[in-house]
């Protein structure tokens, strides 16, 4: 006993250095080489190619993990070295024992006082939305995680709070909050430059809103100024907007968020490509929480591609990693006690009209044989009208492989949506005949048209990239009133929209996006809280051009994404790279031409 006593107050031997750096937010830690090995089989975010020194990056939990590997390998600490990680790992152990004691129900939620009671599980999310500091909510959607942000900021602490929204959502969110908390004054950017929200419509001093909303348009424009005001909670609807780190918006949304006491992202869908825009979206509301990009694209995900996109090596792993450590907040229908009736998707052939392909096969023919190494690179690369971020960069950088890949995705996907068009809108018109209200999701102006030509007696109305707000609104209105039984919507401009669930029960997706989250979002519009049927979602396909292959990544896109969200979701198919997709494409529209 005296030998154990005697051994205890011996000193330890001493493996390393570890200090912090408070300027790069970094742990530098300084060890032999045996000690090294070991240090980075636990911490997968140090490179592997370092030696003497390795930088770690400053997360709550990294803080916990090496204070568990100092246990094994005790290392001199500086005296701030010791502090930030004391503080570091409490934080840790403090927001996973509220994360636990939330979610196995051992702890109550706080109430929020509103003139519509919150449920339970949203009252869960404020409380906890509240005491991480910044959360990715992303329950099924339909769960009303609307309701949940204005929970946030109905606490005073909250005020003056920022919510960044899609274009055509501002007005629903001002009549969401006038809804659940009227005594709020609420403003919605009107320019996209600053001007006085002091300043009323006649020139009279007002206070400060206690809510202003914006669109994610207008934020680049107005993020010096809302910072200076002091946004105390920024919420992030549709937070999917911020999947793209080179982004003007994403740039501005950092910057915002950047001295918010409270962050909160709502979004049943946060990604729409591959599992390493998590890291984007993540590291808006909880800055470094994944470690640098560098660290999660070598712990997380699989070699980057030539664009740098990567997907994430375990999705199943990831999804309980954001969970546990109260990144992510993620509920169903069933999770919550609040079950729709089923949605039934249903694959439909529909013929086709070759004319409409045959007119693009000497370009994409041309194109193809490029992509797949068996041609030349053609003179004249990529529509104006199909330039995104990744594009354009492509486009300065030269790459004119990307850019053949875009342009025959872009021509032979829209020549697929013309070649089937008369075949979409007739079998829309016997939906109409059997009295129902249809929603119509396609993506080219070319295919909008012949459905608009085909369905002008049912009197189609749309809400595209290409109305205004007010247009919008008055389209939705029109068809939930019945006076217009059909609503064409592009794929991509109708996120968040809630209401088509109390007049509609059927969609159609007469073309297909490259993305499995944005058809979910489409089918979301209809299939939510409220609706009282059966809703069944068409995906009309022909055996040729673009929608074989497009079809095959849907199921792609949506492993990434259940394999995050679900972790007891089996993933589709064996995932495979974003340029994949192109090149399979092409290989199939050679195979389909080869006579």
């Amino acid at each position: 006993m005296a030998w154990a006593t005697d051994a205890e107050t011996m000193p330890l031997k001493s493996f390393g250095k570890i200090d912090f750096n408070a300027t790069s937010g970094c742990w530098q830690i300084e060890c032999g080489a045996d000690v090294s090995l070991r240090f980075k089989r636990v911490f997968a975010r140090v490179s592997t190619s370092s030696y003497g020194v390795h930088s770690l990056g400053d997360t709550a939990d990294s803080a916990r993990d090496l204070e568990w590997f100092l246990l094994r390998y005790p290392m001199d600490l500086t005296p701030l070295a010791k502090r930030h990680m004391r503080a570091r790992a409490n934080e840790h152990r403090a927001q996973a024992s509220l994360v636990e004691r939330l979610l196995s129900g051992q702890l109550r939620p706080k109430p929020v006082h509103l003139a519509i009671p919150l449920r339970d599980y949203q009252l869960t999310a404020v409380t906890m939305a509240r005491a991480v500091k910044g959360l990715l909510l992303a329950d099924e959607m339909g769960l009303g995680k609307t309701a949940v942000g204005v929970g946030l900021l109905s606490y005073p602490d909250a005020r003056p709070g920022l919510v960044v929204t899609l274009t055509h959502l501002p007005s629903q969110w001002r009549d969401e909050l006038a809804k659940f908390a009227p005594e709020l004054k609420v403003h919605i950017l009107t320019k996209g430059s600053p001007y006085d929200l002091t300043v009323g419509k006649k020139g009279v001093a007002e206070p400060m809103p206690d809510v202003i909303i914006s669109n994610y348009q207008k934020l680049a424009g107005w993020a010096e100024t809302l910072r200076a005001i002091g946004m105390r909670t920024v919420i992030f609807d549709e937070a999917q907007e911020l999947r793209r780190r080179e982004s003007q918006k994403y740039a501005a949304a950092k910057h915002v968020a950047g001295d918010a006491t409270y962050r909160l992202q709502l979004s049943g869908t946060p990604i729409y490509n591959q599992g390493d825009e998590f890291h984007s979206v993540i590291d808006v509301v909880r800055p470094d929480a994944l470690g640098s990009r560098v660290e999660f694209l070598r712990e997380r995900c699989r070699d980057p591609n030539v664009n740098g996109n990567a997907m994430i090596r375990d999705p199943q792993a990831f999804g309980e990693y954001l969970r546990e450590h109260g990144l992510m907040l993620r509920r169903t229908r069933s999770e919550v006690g609040r079950e729709l009736p089923a949605l039934t998707r249903v694959p439909h052939r529909v013929d086709a009209d070759l004319e409409a392909l045959h007119q693009v096969s000497a370009s994409c023919r041309e194109l193809a044989m490029y992509i797949v190494g068996q041609g030349k690179k053609p003179e004249h690369l990529l529509h104006p009208a199909d330039y995104d971020a990744d594009a354009q960069r492509a486009k300065r950088n030269h790459d004119a492989h990307f850019l053949a890949s875009q342009e025959l995705s872009w021509r032979l996907r829209q020549a697929t949506g013309l070649a089937k068009a008369p075949f979409v809108a007739d079998f829309v018109r016997l939906l109409v005949e059997q009295d129902e209200r249809v929603v119509l999701y396609g993506w080219h102006r070319e295919v909008y048209r012949v459905w608009m030509e085909r369905l002008q007696p049912v009197q189609p109305v749309m809400y595209t990239g290409s109305e205004s707000p007010r247009d919008k609104d008055q389209a939705k209105a029109d068809f939930v009133s019945g006076k217009s039984r059909v609503l064409v919507m592009s794929l991509r401009s109708g996120a968040g929209l809630d209401g088509l669930q109390h007049a509609c029960r059927t969609v159609v997706n007469g073309e297909l996006d490259w993305s499995y989250g944005v058809h979910e979002q489409g089918e979301c519009r209809v299939y939510r809280d409220g609706q009282p049927d059966p809703v069944f979602s068409y995906y009309l396909t022909a055996d040729t051009g673009s929608d074989p292959v497009v079809m095959d990544a849907l199921g792609l896109k949506r492993g990434q994404l259940e394999g995050v969200r679900d972790p007891d979701a089996a993933l589709v198919q064996k995932l495979q790279s974003e340029p994949d997709r192109v090149k399979r494409l092409a290989a199939a529209y050679l195979a389909q031409h080869a006579s």
